[in-house]
């Protein structure tokens, strides 16, 4: 079998590409391709059958008869759909950033199943790592003025933040304590089924924290604890802010003081919103901007891009930017307006290794010039992050406990 493993930069048209082989419309090298059923494995799938289930009830995976898709993980929700592409005998599959939201054990598990799956199944990989190349595919490309040619040497640019300073506050929290977020012998269940149990954790001003954990050791549902989002937390030793889980708060109130990134917000700003817009709306906490900003807010929107060295995109449309260039807006976004706890959820997703190094030093800036508290989420270590403690989940028979390093 005669499988590809492609390294793509977040410049390439990576969606075109995906369409010619679905169509059997690959050009030059892949044409030999076009004679075979291609079916896509990517996140943008995962969310197509999402969106079958929440429609009709059922999404069309036999696997989720049982237990629904949006009840699951994103690393579960990607084991269920690969099984289920796999049971449709494709000629070829299109795995794309296969490894994103996977943990170690699973990444080991794809890897074999891929394997056997590639004695039979012609396989194109596209990765925006190198170190998610599957090892077995010996044809390794790379994209070179438009033409795909056999991978070599570093591709990888150094890049680096600017050295400016983060931009300065417009108005400041005021908090009745530094304790931002605190959970105490915290247990939570779903339909009889322990999910977490014994939780005990607690969040500072200005910490630099990582929370990871194996898919579905119940990293989502701390989180939407943490953002009043999870009716779970009530009746619980839960506070947030300085205030008991239902002592009368509203989850406008929680949401005022944090800033909120995951890659899927990518989707929700249309092709209207200018890059400078779509960072002033970080200070309204709105997808789009409705109202007319004020000159200060603008002014420390424009030092935000100064800082990402995108001021010369300000207005250019969100949606036109690149892949790279997204992600640092949405983080720019998500702290422009300062908040005490900044909430990072998987933000190196999809990132090529560029991109991924610039948002990580930016991730780093950020925790060590403000007063704002980072909770970086993913399962996996980065180099270069320097988190000053991690919150790991562990999973149990009767739920994840947690446990501190650092």
């Amino acid at each position: 079998m005669q499988h590809y493993a492609i390294f793509l930069s977040n410049t390439f048209n990576k969606q075109n590409f995906i369409q010619q082989l679905l169509d059997k419309k690959a050009p030059g090298l892949f044409a030999s391709f076009n004679s075979s059923d291609a079916v896509l494995f990517s996140a943008y799938t995962v969310q197509q059958y999402l969106l079958e289930e929440d429609i009709h009830g059922y999404s069309g995976i036999e696997a989720t008869r049982k237990q629904t898709l949006r009840s699951m993980s994103s690393g579960e929700q990607k084991k269920v759909l690969l099984q289920h592409l796999l049971s449709l005998k494709p000629g070829v599959l299109i795995l794309d950033n296969v490894f994103d939201n996977l943990d170690t054990a699973a990444q080991t598990s794809f890897k074999e199943e891929l394997k056997l799956a590639g004695a039979h199944t012609l396989l194109i990989q596209l990765t925006h790592r190198k170190r998610d190349l599957l090892p077995f595919i010996e044809n390794r490309l790379m994209v070179s003025a438009g033409e795909f040619v056999p991978l070599e040497g570093n591709t990888d640019d150094e890049i680096h933040v600017d050295d400016a300073p983060v931009p300065s506050p417009l108005h400041h929290y005021k908090l009745s304590t530094t304790e931002l977020v605190r959970f105490t012998d915290v247990h939570v269940s779903y339909d009889s089924r322990q999910v977490l149990q014994q939780i005990n954790w607690r969040i500072n001003a200005g910490e630099f924290w990582q929370l990871k954990g194996p898919n579905g050791s119940g990293k989502t549902t701390l989180l939407t604890m943490i953002t009043g989002d999870n009716v779970k937390g009530y009746g619980q030793q839960l506070y947030i802010f300085g205030r008991k889980k239902g002592s009368g708060e509203s989850v406008w109130d929680i949401k005022d003081k944090i800033g909120y990134l995951t890659p899927a917000m990518t989707d929700l700003f249309s092709t209207r919103h200018t890059l400078l817009h779509m960072i002033v709306s970080g200070f309204v906490d709105s997808i789009g901007l409705y109202t007319i900003p004020s000159d200060m807010q603008l002014r420390s929107a424009y030092e935000w891009l100064q800082l990402l060295q995108l001021q010369h995109k300000a207005n250019t449309a969100f949606s036109k930017l690149t892949q790279g260039e997204q992600r640092l807006a949405l983080v720019a976004r998500a702290m422009v307006k300062h908040p005490p706890l900044l909430i990072l959820d998987e933000p190196l997703m999809g990132l090529d290794a560029t991109n991924t190094e610039k948002i990580i030093q930016l991730i780093n800036k950020l925790a060590a010039e403000t007063s704002t508290a980072v909770l970086y989420v993913s399962h996996q270590t980065e180099k270069g992050l320097q988190p000053q403690k991690v919150f790991e989940l562990l999973k149990t028979e009767n739920g994840s406990i947690g446990t501190i390093h650092g």
